[in-house]
């Protein structure tokens, strides 16, 4: 494939770094400073960049993803009104694009019990999830003019995420050989992925065949917070005393997130996942 070039929003961010050393490992040129350059907020600037760059592939993962942000506003404008500005510029452009890969969130799914696959109905509790879901609307106006697909990451962590996100706060802690941790509701249950096998399937999205669809990235599998304090307790050799701190258990808490990938692999080949244990030896031993 001759034409292979691919903008990047958000490629600072924790996710962002790893999907550029994808695209490198996988040939593709690729352009990694708009979030730097150009406030998506702003069309004009989106149109230069647009105009500038004339992507054949475009991976939008510019966002404000942490849930418990609380400036209401800054969310909506760069989740929603940032995704809109982008994807009107791309239409606009008159380029020949092959693919527009949209990060959205399994946020949007509410809380769910079970495993949820892409027909279940949306109903997010959280300004976050609400700001995806709106995203997901908006982009409807395009479905017939650009090639969209739609990625519902659920939850994933790595070497590199802040600290403000629960794993690495907790692995942290372990580093540190701290005895105390304050956390919230432990007895939650989360579907992880590695960071790296995310970024892979953001990549490999690029060259399926399919388009205008919504497909979850996640492993299938639930883990409890308490199951990686366990296993943490053994990777670090001492046990932690965990203190629940009313303060950090949120209002509602979505207390099982699991995803159905059989979509995910009907698409692309997923490759040999990298297991939460894998993943928390990697962090750990990340010092």
């Amino acid at each position: 494939m001759s034409n292979k070039t691919v903008l990047v929003t958000g490629s600072s961010s924790f996710t962002g770094a790893y999907v550029l050393s994808e695209l490198n490992s996988q040939g593709f040129s690729f352009v990694d400073n708009a979030d730097k350059s150009v406030d998506l907020r702003n069309y004009v600037s989106v149109v230069n960049l647009v105009n500038k760059v004339k992507p054949d592939y475009v991976i939008h993962l510019a966002a404000l993803s942490f849930v418990g942000n609380t400036n209401t506003n800054e969310i909506y404008e760069t989740n929603l009104l940032g995704t809109i500005n982008l994807l009107r510029s791309l239409d606009e452009s008159g380029l020949k694009l092959r693919k527009v890969v949209l990060a959205s969130s399994a946020n949007i799914y509410g809380n769910v019990e079970g495993t949820i696959s892409e027909g279940q109905k949306p109903e997010p509790v959280n300004h976050y999830g609400i700001s995806k879901f709106s995203m997901e609307m908006a982009a409807r106006q395009w479905e017939d003019k650009l090639p969209l697909v739609i990625c519902r990451p659920f939850n994933y962590t790595g070497v590199g995420q802040a600290e403000n996100f629960l794993v690495p706060k907790i692995i942290k802690h372990f580093q540190e050989k701290q005895k105390i941790i304050e956390l919230g509701n432990i007895d939650i249950y989360r579907d992880f992925s590695d960071v790296r096998d995310i970024a892979q399937w953001y990549v490999k999205i690029l060259d399926s065949k399919e388009v205008n669809f919504n497909v979850n990235f996640c492993s299938g599998k639930l883990t409890s917070l308490r199951e990686i304090i366990q296993k943490l307790n053994k990777l670090a050799n001492y046990t932690i005393d965990v203190r629940v701190n009313p303060d950090f258990v949120r209002d509602n808490e979505i207390m099982k997130l699991c995803g159905d990938n059989q979509l995910l692999q009907s698409i692309i080949d997923i490759g040999n996942r990298k297991s939460i244990q894998e993943t928390l030896q990697w962090m750990y031993d990340e010092k």
